[in-house]
């Protein structure tokens, strides 16, 4: 009976915000195209599934995602698991989290990986390229990236360190490496941190930093849980620009070596 309560006020939740989007769409069509919408049952169908697939969703994260997340980080930083030789000792190091860093990598590269946005932008890419960027180099690519920077979004909520930091020093690296990497992978590696931000990672990582800055000692969860996605969004496009300057060292040497012969 909960649960379908809780369907029932998501979905008009939900109603309230497609409401105005339908509005928008309807209005521009309509009185400044001044043109029929075509096939409107089709349209008003769409709507109907938008509005339910998203309420079910929502009620998804609220009873799978988040829960599994900050459990996840509730055992792995539990006092039991780390400690499983030496329960007296209760004094945790930044070290003693590693299994946290590991799970955070893992997650970051599969979500990734099985991310739809990504695919398509990586078959796009290679289209438009002419087969000079490979499609599994960047999906892989973009995905190392967000596996080492949620880790690394993990070990700064367990030091405690200020988010900024970390922030302007990526970035920092960014504009060098723009300077440096192949002029046409740029864009793209600019685009590539936005693909990242999935229906998938987002919630279960958000769900992962909180519970982590929940579970470790002198952690505020509004001020340390939060941050995560930045991490992810941010160093995959250090990562693909990498690639790129990588297989472009890698083809000038062996064009290097073709001359030399």
């Amino acid at each position: 009976m909960d649960m379908l309560q809780q369907l029932l006020d998501t979905l008009l939740i939900t109603i309230r915000d497609v409401v105005p989007i339908a509005i928008i769409l309807f209005g521009f069509q309509l009185g400044v195209l001044k043109r029929p919408v075509a096939n409107w049952r089709r349209v008003a169908a769409g709507f109907v599934y938008v509005i339910l697939g998203l309420s079910f969703f929502l009620v998804g994260l609220e009873m799978a995602l988040f829960p599994i997340g900050e459990s996840m980080a509730e055992q792995l930083t539990s006092h039991e698991f780390i400690h499983e030789d030496d329960l007296e000792n209760t004094v945790n190091g930044w070290q003693d989290y590693y299994w946290v860093y590991i799970f955070a990598a893992a997650i970051g590269f599969s979500t990734t990986i099985a991310e739809p946005s990504l695919i398509a932008v990586a078959i796009k890419a290679n289209q438009v390229s002419g087969g000079t960027i490979s499609i599994q180099g960047l999906r892989i690519s973009v995905a190392i990236g967000v596996a080492f920077g949620i880790s690394l979004g993990c070990f700064r909520i367990v030091v405690g360190d200020p988010i900024h930091y970390y922030i302007m020093a990526g970035y920092v690296l960014v504009v060098i490496q723009t300077f440096y990497a192949p002029k046409t992978i740029v864009p793209l590696a600019y685009d590539s941190g936005g693909v990242t931000t999935s229906t998938v990672t987002v919630p279960l990582v958000a769900a992962l930093g909180l519970g982590l800055a929940t579970n470790v000692d002198g952690r505020n969860p509004l001020i340390d849980g939060f941050g995560l996605i930045a991490f992810a969004s941010l160093f995959p496009m250090i990562t693909v620009m990498g690639y790129a300057q990588l297989v472009e060292l890698k083809n000038k040497t062996q064009k290097e070596r073709d001359n030399a012969l």
